[in-house]
């Protein structure tokens, strides 16, 4: 079976469509998670079928009323995880190969579901492609418009980005240009990427979070800052990290962690290289914890979105989430502590220990 990357979807003979959540997986899964079921009542539609999306409470839910061996007790993560056992996996949706076979279609003059949303998305590769000087192979777009399933109101666009060089390319050629209408000869386009309008605060942070975390004024500071979501015609898009191949180390269960407990601490953050990666990864050091279990941490890591990128080198923040203790071929390698072990990430931050906001 062709490799699995994180933001690939799984399509099964179940008739589920996960997302995968992991560059590395065990030998009779793959790691990821449940999006999208079907439902005669859904609001999607695909090939004459409805379907509807899924939040992570209903997907366990869902999974152990009616498919309980997509749930496993994995000894890796010791939590339960889901996993596509190898012998349900009907196919697997790349988000490189979805862009490339949009591009084809809509160029050639195909038909297209929603092709005004297509077409805004030709432009952010276009964008891309040339103003960052990405191969359109290291390009795609995942959410609800890799399998298919968007709605006719969809109103944003997963935009993925290969190669974490090239991410960070894409990231300063977007604030460099960012409201500013640029002209590019080769497609004979004009296009103006912007950051998040004024009407769509409320809808991103509504989507993000889940509980007071950070208040909106903060949010929209972050993201302000971070960069990696914008406008395009009035649609939204997020520019996801995913790495290439050949950045993919390590197998699974070389690597296992194991749960402490939950921690508030104060740091410095000593590096955020890693800061767009999935999970978003940031080294830290004058560790003081505040609350809960105290163990020497060196690093936070982050498996939702929404901390992506949040803070930047020589930053003082503050951070809570699970503990874990990581061990590395069977002997202790360090701790960490883990914002985001859900996607809603209640009660788990990432943030400056001063309000910028």
């Amino acid at each position: 079976m062709e490799q699995v990357r994180t933001r690939d979807f799984i399509y099964t003979s179940d008739d589920l469509y996960f997302a995968s959540t992991n560059y590395i997986h065990p030998e009779d899964r793959v790691i990821s998670f449940l999006r999208y079921v079907p439902d005669p009542e859904g609001d999607r539609e695909k090939d004459g079928k409805r379907y509807r999306k899924v939040g992570s409470e209903e997907a366990y839910t869902y999974l152990r009323e009616n498919h309980p061996d997509y749930l496993y007790f994995s000894q890796v993560t010791n939590v339960e995880m889901m996993g596509v056992p190898l012998d349900k996996v009907e196919r697997i949706i790349k988000p490189e190969n979805r862009l490339l076979g949009l591009k084809k279609t809509f160029e050639s003059g195909g038909e297209v579901k929603n092709p005004e949303l297509i077409a805004k998305l030709m432009d952010v590769a276009d964008f891309f492609h040339f103003m960052a000087d990405i191969p359109y192979d290291h390009l795609g777009i995942s959410g609800s418009i890799l399998p298919g399933l968007q709605k006719s109101d969809v109103s944003d666009l997963d935009f993925v980005v290969y190669g974490l060089d090239n991410h960070r390319r894409a990231i300063a050629a977007f604030k460099e240009h960012r409201g500013k209408e640029v002209y590019i000869e080769e497609v004979d386009k004009h296009i103006t990427v912007e950051g998040i309008t004024n009407d769509y605060w409320d809808f991103v942070y509504d989507k993000r979070m889940y509980d007071e975390s950070l208040t909106k004024e903060e949010f929209r500071w972050y993201e302000n800052r971070k960069a990696n979501r914008g406008t395009i015609n009035g649609t939204l898009f997020d520019i996801l990290a995913t790495k290439d191949y050949d950045e993919i180390e390590g197998t699974w269960g070389d690597t296992v962690y194991e749960p402490q407990g939950i921690a508030q601490i104060e740091c410095d953050i000593v590096s955020a290289l890693g800061a767009f990666d999935n999970p978003s990864l940031y080294t830290i050091e004058n560790v003081e914890v505040i609350d809960g279990v105290d163990f020497p941490l060196t690093e936070v890591v982050s498996f939702t979105h929404t901390y992506a990128g949040e803070v930047v080198d020589g930053e003082h923040v503050v951070a809570k989430g699970k503990v874990e203790k990581v061990i590395v071929n069977g002997e202790f390698s360090h701790y960490r502590i883990v914002v985001g072990t859900t996607r809603e990430a209640i009660d788990e931050y990432l943030k400056l220990k001063e309000s910028p906001a």
